[in-house]
């Protein structure tokens, strides 16, 4: 039988990913009893475990500049010292760890999220389970972090999966890393409006002949290390990130894409005649599953019109509408990278992150309340962080106050935050 655990926190977060470490970090750092609970070995989910090349977009979030300036304080050689968007994954996992354990967060590893405790339509906290046994978690405030909202669905909050149209979502990418990159000649594509012409053809439509379905386009970033060049490239539509076996088959396929993407590099890319596969992520990357209905659903008018909402509690959130092809390579038809019309940021309301009808319950990261289209921007990882903040702060003064989340000023949540 499996041994059954009690446990009591102020706020109980589930899932460490950017948005996951920055709700966790805020709160304890407020001063709240904080148990941060991740599935993997490592903080920090596609940041970290999932080798994500760089920080892409940008946010007005304090946190997200404090995580800025503290990894370049990590920072070697070329880049020592140097603030970049560039993620060194190994550094960023220790950054991570010594931030939690500054605050006091008690973080529970290798643990995952299995159930949501609720009296009603009060969320209670979480039940958990790892190789020690089962946790009964009960906790003032939950966080739902997990990307998904595993824990949120659990607990009976309505959603939408993937396009509203069709349900289909965003195909899943197993980012690595090859060495060997004459990074003085290298070419660099960081998204898939970037061309690049060569003797034997242009690059994009290059890879779209030579590379198996559904890869076939080249995204390339630098890395902090020499001669080391991130790639985004691996490819697996139709996959459902709820469901295990399309988690395992989406794995399968990806990495069964490396070597020719690796002999595509070798053959037609310049500066990467004598690339070889260095290191690959050990977390597949899930870009969009559960849209979850809030109080307000942020929308793509809203962030073409730059919004400023009463009640924001995220400011600068700044991208574009990054649609990956649902159906195969490259950009959707519904994408907007390079011509993105809008150059300011917009804001993200305090209600996108409160469940339409549960209580004591936030919303966190890529799961909060928006459209297909409008999430294709917020589910970055700055912007994350952002929501992050704002989840962590307003659950450690509800925590404080014996009330619910729902019950605390947006102004006060930014009051604390300092935006």
């Amino acid at each position: 039988m499996i041994e059954k655990n009690e446990l009591h926190t102020d706020v109980l977060v589930l899932g460490s990913g950017p948005s996951g470490f920055a709700a966790a970090y805020t709160a304890a750092k407020n001063g709240a009893d904080v148990i941060l609970v991740e599935q993997c070995g490592d903080v920090g989910g596609i940041s970290t475990s999932g080798m994500m090349s760089h920080w892409t977009g940008s946010c007005g979030s304090p946190l997200f500049s404090e995580i800025l300036r503290r990894s370049a304080q990590k920072n070697e050689g070329a880049f020592a010292g140097e603030i970049t968007e560039l993620i060194d994954p190994e550094k960023l996992k220790t950054l991570y760890l010594e931030m939690l354990d500054e605050v006091g967060c008690r973080l529970m590893l290798y643990t995952f999220a299995m159930d949501a405790l609720c009296d009603g339509d009060k969320v209670c906290g979480a039940s958990v389970i790892n190789k020690t046994g089962q946790y009964d978690i009960d906790a003032a405030v939950t966080i739902d972090a997990t990307g998904d909202g595993d824990i949120a669905a659990k607990a009976g909050a309505a959603f939408v999966l993937g396009r509203e149209s069709d349900h289909k979502m965003q195909p899943a990418t197993l980012m690595f890393k090859v060495g060997g990159v004459d990074t003085d000649r290298a070419v660099f594509l960081g998204s898939f409006e970037s061309t690049y012409e060569t003797p034997n053809g242009e690059l994009q439509a290059l890879a779209k002949q030579h590379l198996p379905h559904p890869a076939g386009h080249i995204l390339t970033y630098r890395s902090t290390l020499p001669g080391v060049v991130t790639c985004n490239m691996t490819n697996a539509t139709g996959i459902d990130g709820t469901n295990a076996e399309d988690l395992t088959r989406a794995t399968l396929t990806c990495r069964r894409q490396t070597e020719a993407i690796v002999r595509y590099l070798r053959q037609f890319v310049p500066g990467y005649e004598n690339c070889f596969l260095l290191s690959s992520a050990s977390l597949i990357g899930i870009r969009e599953t559960r849209h979850f209905k809030g109080r307000y659903t942020l929308t793509e008018q809203d962030i073409l019109e730059a919004r400023v909402f009463e009640d924001y509690v995220v400011k600068d959130a700044f991208f574009n509408f990054d649609v990956h092809n649902l159906t195969g390579a490259g950009l959707d038809a519904a994408g907007v990278q390079k011509h993105f019309p809008q150059d300011n940021g917009y804001t993200i309301p305090y209600r996108c992150l409160l469940p339409e009808t549960k209580e004591n319950l936030l919303l966190c990261g890529r799961n909060i309340s928006g459209t297909h289209i409008a999430h294709s921007n917020f589910r970055v990882m700055p912007i994350c962080v952002g929501i992050g903040e704002a989840a962590g702060t307003a659950a450690a003064i509800a925590a404080a106050r014996k009330c619910s989340p729902s019950s605390i000023p947006a102004d006060e949540i930014r009051k604390h935050i300092g935006i």
